[in-house]
């Protein structure tokens, strides 16, 4: 089997840096790098070239020879272990030990001109046939994968070099594999083919000499500062050493007339000329006629944050996401920005292996957004750019690994890794490039560390997210003793906002907004969180304060109270969780004679003191959703509203929106009232303590086991409530559920903090009980009602929630998946997928955990659900929630901490003439949709993030921490686990695998297999195999690492017994 063909560009930019890691590199590694890495002169370099060059032209009749360093998982291995490869095989990889051995007749430098001499026969044979950059990245595939939390997310987990994809198993190499990645995402900001390595070293290296400025140790640095992979290959030219010439560059932006990448590639401009790196952006008027023509596409930008030259927007006709291949082409486009694009020529489309393969993130980037931001610290926080960085530099991979968000990369045709070759057949995927930015979604804030330049006017800033590119700070907006102590600010987090971003520039300009602190503790993480997502944790200003009520304690007004229904002598009462303070909704149930109930869902009536147009309102409506952390919320009302005015706390009177329903007691709704109501909360009872009436029917409990009760209701009345109301949810439950809904749960990490540090003291994982599934039941069907309400009254303003179906192309791979793994699911609708994961499992102690790993795998084609305006849509088909399996749905019962259900209350009470006339259009319904959709997204993310914050604080202080686990998907050299007892998910490295003597990948069809070999204990008995597959269960040890917050999962040798 042929070994796949390496980007020449790739090899331009990764070669060079073999011999950077050289410390934790086994000697065996790689003969070329290590010669390489023992001659650092600019002369040596220029003779390489110039020999491999010769040796190009006289091979140039058979053309380029193979590949001699084929590798596995970085490792290099033998053609002739290719060869034996079996045939029945779609995909294997082996590794051992002895195949990383050097034959013993060929020295260093005859495998390094063999490869060198490849490269350049590649090179050369590719432009006189005519094959473009561009082209050759076409030949590139991509793969995705989502997960949901609220069906409603989705990541991309993809790769467009063969050779650059190696890095997703090469977890501990610090130097080595980052500094490649660094190479390929310099070279991606350029219009053509980069130069080569050595020969901008070389011109490098005789500026310095000629100037003299900078000290000798900085070459690199310097390197990385200036952008040596500016020009293409035939321009060769450096970027320019003279702090003038970029100081001209912030001051004087550029925006010179539009040039194809093509006839940028060309321009041979002098040293100190300025180049377009990116195309001028269109006007609007052309971007206007453009979109009516068909001619342009607008969506939003997800940029991959494994692989940062990866960037998607969804295609019009729900077809496979466009392509955006590489930095330039974004044209300074940030990760969910709404932009439009044009599409490129044909010939320049991608070619994929697959449908699936084309897929970009079903939603929005939640589960991986931030684990490369999160990761800075392994760097020591290392310039990503440059040809040849010694120090400091990260894994790309590894940063990505090392939080949640790996999960389902293997469940399908996306555990290729992306060195498998293709197939013959490909699939074109539509690629284009940014021509205009419609919406700047992206906070424009990053954080990240500040790095000196000796000589310049400015210091280079490292953003954590390698999807934004590196910003040049002024000096005179660093810490005053900056210059003079820079070394004090090496692990100190700043944020910095991006102020501009020339045409003709790769780094943008910024200003320092907040020094953080120091790098590693949790509110100086925290802090950096919430401004890089736009999260306003800001004290609310007086112009807002100005709008509460001023006379406190505050006292319902008598005139209120006349136009509402009294229900303050009903048994009404709150179950949340027992550290809540924003209570925003009670229940309340009743027996009547004839043995039905009275049942009531009542909820705290914020649009009361909300009044629309005011400032609070204004203010409200941005922040659109509360924020909650481990060990904070971010609240999006003032203190006074949410905890104190508006929360239902008990044994007090308070203002609600009450549905009140008829109901037998199998579920079936005889009448139903809607009105402003007041209540008085007889108790404030947890989850904890409904569980505990459901699960003692029989018991009387006494005041103590409980908060307190107000007299006029005693417990024994709570109780029968209780008891009452899971009956009755059962019963809708059931119904739910056999009419076609479904539930897609995920597991919730939880912790225990110290009361005074606020540091974890234990976690677990939440348990989802009949508590919750009571509340549950009755919040929907109060939701539900409403949005058939509000419609029904209101069918151009009305605000409901919507949840388009799974994407076709990925249900019907992942229906091909579970076919070879032997499940028989059922994918054709929401209720049979339920059906199927609820009875396919068996029942032993691990069939939660398969139903967990496989929940995962059906999460991957789920797309979000998503706040709309009924006008704004048109056609009912498309209103439907797929989950719920109901026409119409919305959200009416959190109005402390959700905007969205605050215009739903005014939309309710407009249509009850009980509230004022509402001055709402369609157009500023669908835009407070459209942001409360992306808050949302940024509030379940910024939480993962900070779940994640503290569990790597958990590892560290608690930790090793063993578990078992169990495989959730199979790469051709890692596999995914989900970690039982904590509910994480990790990728664990085979390479990386301490006593593992060689492993083996096969794949058939779909479905994908390692077999580990171990290194047996007594040598005198034969190897310990392994067979990793999904589902399989292995024990592992979660280890922090050396950087703070961060922390691996190691796979321990199974007992003879198990393996």
């Amino acid at each position: 089997m042929d070994p796949p063909r390496q980007s020449p560009k790739a090899n331009l930019n990764r070669e060079p840096r073999r011999g950077q890691g050289q410390s934790s590199t086994p000697p065996q590694k790689d003969a070329y790098a290590r010669l390489l890495s023992q001659h650092h002169s600019s002369k040596f370099s220029v003779y390489l070239e110039q020999y491999a060059k010769d040796l190009s032209f006289q091979r140039e009749g058979n053309g380029p020879g193979p590949v001699l360093g084929v590798q596995s998982d970085g490792l290099n291995m033998q053609q002739q272990m290719r060869d034996q490869v079996p045939n029945d095989l779609s995909n294997s990889t082996d590794f051992s030990l002895s195949s990383v051995k050097n034959k013993g007749g060929e020295s260093s430098l005859s495998l390094y001109m063999e490869k060198l001499s490849t490269r350049n026969a590649q090179q050369e044979c590719e432009r006189k046939q005519g094959v473009s950059d561009r082209q050759r990245h076409g030949q590139r595939r991509d793969t995705t994968t989502s997960q949901d939390g609220d069906i409603e997310s989705g990541e991309e987990l993809g790769s467009t070099k063969p050779n650059v994809a190696k890095k997703h198993q090469k977890p501990h190499k610090k130097n080595k594999d980052a500094s490649r990645d660094v190479a390929l995402k310099e070279a991606e900001l350029l219009p053509g083919l980069p130069q080569s390595p050595k020969k901008a070293s070389s011109s490098e290296e005789k500026s310095k000499k000629s100037k003299k400025k900078v000290p000798p140790k900085q070459p690199d640095e310097e390197k990385n500062r200036e952008g040596v992979l500016k020009c293409g290959v035939e321009t060769q030219i450096a970027r320019p050493k003279s702090p003038h010439g970029k100081d001209k560059k912030l001051q004087q932006p550029r925006t010179s007339s539009a040039n194809s990448p093509a006839d940028k590639s060309k321009n041979k401009g002098g040293r100190g000329s300025k180049k377009q790196v990116f195309e001028p952006y269109m006007t609007s008027e052309e971007v206007s006629h453009g979109l009516k023509r068909g001619e342009l596409v607008q969506g939003q930008l997800r940029i991959n944050p494994k692989k940062y030259h990866e960037a998607f927007i969804p295609s019009p006709d729900d077809a496979r996401d466009i392509f955006l291949d590489g930095i330039v082409a974004r044209n300074r486009a940030l990760n969910g920005d709404v932009v439009v694009v044009q599409i490129l020529p044909r010939e320049q489309w991608k070619v994929v292996r697959s449908d699936t393969d084309c897929e970009g993130a079903s939603g929005s980037d939640t589960q991986v957004e931030r684990t490369a931001q999160t990761a800075q610290k392994k760097t020591n926080h290392a310039p990503r750019r440059g040809v040849a960085t010694e120090d400091q530099c990260s894994d790309q991979e590894e940063l990505v690994s090392k939080y949640r968000s790996m999960s389902l990369a293997s469940a399908a045709e996306h555990l290729e890794d992306s060195s498998t070759p293709r197939s013959s057949g490909g699939i074109l995927q539509k690629t284009a490039k940014v021509v205009y930015i419609v919406e700047k979604k992206h906070s424009r804030a990053v954080t990240g560390f500040l790095k000196f330049l000796p000589d310049k006017p400015f210091a280079m800033f490292s953003p954590v997210d390698h999807r934004v590119p590196r910003i040049n700070v002024p000096l005179a907006d660093c810490p005053e003793d900056f210059c003079s102590r820079p070394g004090d600010y090496t692990n100190t987090l700043f944020i910095c906002r991006i102020v501009n971003w020339a045409a003709d520039s790769n780094f943008a300009e910024g200003l320092l907004a907040k020094t953080l602190g120091q790098a590693g503790e949790i509110e100086p993480e925290t802090d950096g969180i919430l401004i890089e997502y736009d999260v306003d944790f800001s004290e609310f200003s007086d112009e807002v304060l100005d709008c509460l009520p001023k006379n406190l304690p505050w006292v319902i007004p008598p005139e209120e109270m006349s136009r509402r229904r009294d229900l303050r002598k009903e048994c009404i009462f709150t179950i949340d969780p027992a550290t809540a303070r924003d209570l925003d909704d009670a229940l309340s149930c009743k027996r009547f004679p004839d043995g039905n109930f009275e049942v009531g869902v009542h909820i705290a009536d914020v649009s009361y003191f909300v009044e629309e147009g005011n400032f609070l309102d204004a203010t409200a409506s941005q922040r659109a959703t509360s924020v909650y952390m481990v060990q904070k919320v971010i609240p999006m009302l003032p203190r006074l509203l949410c905890e104190e005015l508006c929360s239902l706390n008990p044994l007090t009177d308070r203002l609600t929106f009450s549905v009140i329903w008829k109901i037998t007691p199998e579920g079936k709704i005889l009448s139903e009232w809607f009105g402003r109501s007041v209540i008085r909360s007889c108790v404030k009872l947890s989850y904890d303590h409904a569980q505990s009436m459901i699960e003692a029917p029989e018991k009387l409990f006494s005041p103590e086991e409980l908060p307190p009760v107000d007299p006029v209701h005693p417990i024994d009345e709570i109780h029968q409530a209780v008891l009452n109301l899971h009956s009755i949810a059962k019963h809708l439950r059931a119904q739910r559920f056999s009419g076609g809904a479904l539930r897609l749960d995920q597991l919730k990490l939880s912790f225990t903090l110290d009361k005074e540090s606020m540091m974890p003291q234990g976690c677990y994982v939440y348990q989802y009980r009949d508590s919750n599934k009571l509340v549950e039941e009755f919040m929907l069907l109060a939701n539900i009602a409403t949005a058939n309400h509000i419609y029904r009254k209101f069918p151009e303003l009305a605000l409901l929630r919507r949840h388009p179906p799974p994407k076709a192309k990925m249900v019907d791979e992942l229906q091909e998946l579970c076919s070879q793994l032997g499940i028989d699911i059922d994918l054709s609708s929401a209720g049979t997928l339920h059906t199927s994961l609820n009875t396919l499992l068996g029942n032993d102690e691990y069939s939660s955990a398969r139903k967990e790993v496989l929940t995962h795998m059906c999460s991957r084609p789920m797309q979000m659900a998503l706040y709309f305006c009924s006008g704004a849509l048109k056609g009912e088909q498309h209103y439907k929630h797929y989950a719920l399996n109901v026409p119409l749905y919305t959200h009416f019962t959190s109005p402390i901490r959700r905007y969205a259900d605050i215009i739903v209350h005014r939309l309710l009470a407009s249509s009850l003439k009980c509230g004022p006339h509402i001055g709402l259009s369609s157009g500023k319904v669908e835009k407070q949709s459209s942001h409360c959709n992306d808050r949302k997204t940024v509030s379940k993310r910024v939480q993962e993030l900070s779940s994640e914050l503290f569990f790597g604080v958990f590892v560290k202080e608690c930790g090793p921490l063993d578990s078992e686990a169990m495989v959730m998907g199979v790469l051709d050299q890692s596999f995914d686990v989900l970690v039982l007892r904590y509910g994480v998910q990790k990728r664990i490295y085979c390479k990386s695998i301490s006593g593992l003597a060689s492993f083996h990948h096969r794949k058939v069809g779909k479905k994908s297999e390692l077999t580990l070999v171990w290194l047996p204990e007594d040598l005198e008995n034969p190897p310990v195999e392994q067979v990793i597959c999904i589902f399989s269960l292995v024990e592992v040890q979660l280890k922090a690492d050396e950087a703070p917050m961060k922390y691996s999962a190691v796979l321990k040798k199974p007992e003879d017994g198990r393996a």
